[in-house]
């Protein structure tokens, strides 16, 4: 979905987007800042921070105080072997940091003006080159010939002028963009596959769990810290946010995610990749901090799209023209007053604004606040989002759309415009 149809989901989060909570107004909105909220399109900024390290290589276990009174260690090996370990192992190898590259003008200091120089002669003499502008995530998942393909973000690679990767061992590769889409926030980049010896596999979104252990990789605040590991659990299968360009529905984790994860993969104890890492909740509409709110884009989400991208490099896909959040994130006091809804209605897509102009939507007649249950003969519930009801048509096609509108519910059949990433 473009900006216009903005039932798709848009994680480009630059400009810190925001979702609707239950809370005292129907429109009540937490910010959800971007992984790069205020940088140039990656995981972390270059600039002037200072920091120091660290590198410890044993970990020594104080004894106890001896008879003298002196203090005294001694070093204990601890068996640190687990499932998370053994994860981190199988997967490490194919995480990767992406370098966004951009143009830096240098043009005249001034001098030439005091000198009689034209601005004409003065922006001939200007040059340019390319600077690290930003550093993201990344994950090779497919090697064939001599490409190895990699998963990141959309906003990690948006701006570049060209692209760097950073392999785990180290070794750096020049890249290019296959394909990209705004609307997911994902992209497919490929280098050349020499020293490539490692790829990841997707594991099975729908089968994860609330309360299972989930690990982010990445590296946060930049590759001074690539492969970074974090550990946390699956807050949330399914969480329907709001962001500045549409809805988007992700992994909830509490995993922590930082500046530079963006693009990179969260995984289960399988060791296999389970979301692509983009955003994180980082205060509420008034100021307050809030910790530990990540979300990944689901991995069957993300094998859809990329296997897209990579045949033609960018995405079209049917709309309806809406915004519209989860009838779950609305209370049960605005369902029935604000909404009108009868008790017999669980699950839908609550439309937040008005309907785009000469879209689908808009001509069924839909309307702000009106709640959509179903698409064709299938219903929104808990586990099928309207979006992924939606997915399932082509554009072009024919289908009865059910809604309710003041209480009252109405079906009407609408024709699917598109939207190209």
């Amino acid at each position: 979905m473009d900006n216009n149809n903005n039932e798709n989901q848009n994680l480009d989060n630059q400009d810190q987007p925001t979702r609707a909570k239950r809370g005292g107004g129907m429109l009540t909105k937490v910010a959800i800042t971007a992984l790069i909220a205020g940088l140039l399109g990656g995981g972390i900024a270059y600039g002037g921070m200072t920091y120091f390290n660290n590198h410890v290589n044993t970990t020594s276990v104080p004894s106890g105080s001896n008879s003298g009174g002196t203090a005294s260690t001694s070093n204990v090996k601890v068996n640190v072997s687990s499932k998370s370990e053994t994860a981190f192992k199988n997967v490490k190898g194919a995480v990767v940091s992406v370098i966004n590259l951009q143009k830096e003008s240098s043009s005249s200091d001034g001098l030439g003006s005091l000198f009689g120089e034209s601005s004409s002669e003065s922006s001939s003499s200007s040059s340019s080159s390319l600077e690290e502008s930003s550093e993201g995530s990344g994950i090779v998942y497919k090697k064939s010939g001599n490409s190895a393909y990699i998963v990141t973000n959309n906003h990690v690679v948006s701006g570049s002028n060209a692209l760097e990767v950073i392999t785990s061992s180290g070794k750096k590769k020049e890249a290019k963009i296959v394909g990209k889409d705004s609307v997911t926030d994902l992209a497919v980049i490929k280098v050349n596959s020499s020293d490539i010896n490692k790829v990841a596999t997707f594991g099975d979104s729908s089968a994860i769990k609330v309360g299972e252990t989930a690990l982010a990789i990445g590296s946060p605040l930049g590759s001074e810290y690539a492969t970074s590991l974090t550990q946390g659990i699956i807050s949330a299968k399914k969480r329907t946010v709001e962001t500045t360009n549409g809805t988007a529905t992700v992994i909830q984790t509490d995993a922590a995610i930082n500046p530079g994860n963006s693009g990179g993969p969260l995984i289960n104890l399988g060791g296999q990749v389970i979301g692509i890492n983009s955003m994180k909740l980082a205060s509420d509409s008034s100021g307050t901090s809030v910790e530990g709110m990540g979300f990944a884009i689901p991995s069957n989400e993300v094998v859809k799209i990329i296997n897209q991208l990579i045949k033609s490099g960018k995405i079209t896909r049917p709309a309806l023209g809406i915004k519209y959040v989860d009838l779950s994130e609305i209370s049960k006091t605005q369902q029935k007053s604000t909404l009108k809804l009868p008790s017999s209605v669980s699950y839908g897509a609550v439309v937040m604004a008005a309907p785009s102009s000469n879209s689908p939507a808009s001509k069924a007649g839909i309307k702000k606040y009106d709640v959509i249950t179903a698409l064709g003969s299938k219903k929104v519930t808990e586990n099928t989002t309207l979006r992924d009801l939606l997915y399932n048509y082509k554009v072009g096609d024919k289908v009865k759309v059910t809604y309710y509108h003041n209480g009252n519910k109405k079906t009407e059949t609408v024709t699917l415009n598109k939207t190209a990433s």
